[in-house]
């Protein structure tokens, strides 16, 4: 007689996964990400109304401003911001990176490891933390929480996410 028991159910060898270990950001990479980002929005947005504001002399000290030169600066700056702000979204939509973080080969995923969405670096980490830094101090404080063991800011932990090496 057979001692396999043909309804019993298979059996097979359980083992815990081992799980990933994410390389977190340095605080030097985040700072010079947040640099990279401010420069590139900077020189996106309103280096070309200045350059306009420079090249037409409305920056001298006796010239008056035009409505028209005005209205072009505002332009430029409307355009800039648009150019910005689509491939900021691109970047952070396909990989979780904004510019500064690809040219310094970080990113923002959930804590888990998973992709972080766009929604939720769009609205938990960044418009959130905009309105939390209508608290005073709150804007001193926050980049502060960055020398914690698990490197992450206030924004981080209301986002549930990190920031690790691309």
């Amino acid at each position: 007689m057979s001692t396999i028991n043909p309804y019993a159910p298979p059996r097979s060898l359980v083992r815990d996964a081992e799980p990933e270990v994410l390389d977190l950001a340095d605080r030097v990479q985040r700072l010079g990400a947040f640099v990279a980002d401010a420069i590139a929005g900077f020189v996106m947005i309103y280096l070309p109304a200045l350059a306009l504001l420079f090249a037409t002399g409305a920056l001298d000290d006796t010239a008056e401003i035009d409505g028209a030169t005005l209205a072009t600066a505002g332009l430029l700056c409307l355009i800039g911001f648009a150019a910005w702000a689509f491939i900021t979204a691109l970047l952070v939509a396909r990989n979780g990176q904004t510019i500064g973080k690809r040219l310094l080969e970080i990113k923002v995923v959930r804590s888990d490891g998973s992709p972080a969405s766009l929604g939720r670096i769009f609205w938990l980490r960044n418009v959130v933390s905009w309105l939390l830094g209508l608290i005073p101090f709150y804007s001193i404080i926050d980049p502060l929480f960055i020398f914690g063991v698990r490197r992450q800011c206030i924004h981080d932990l209301v986002a549930d996410t990190i920031v690790v090496r691309a």
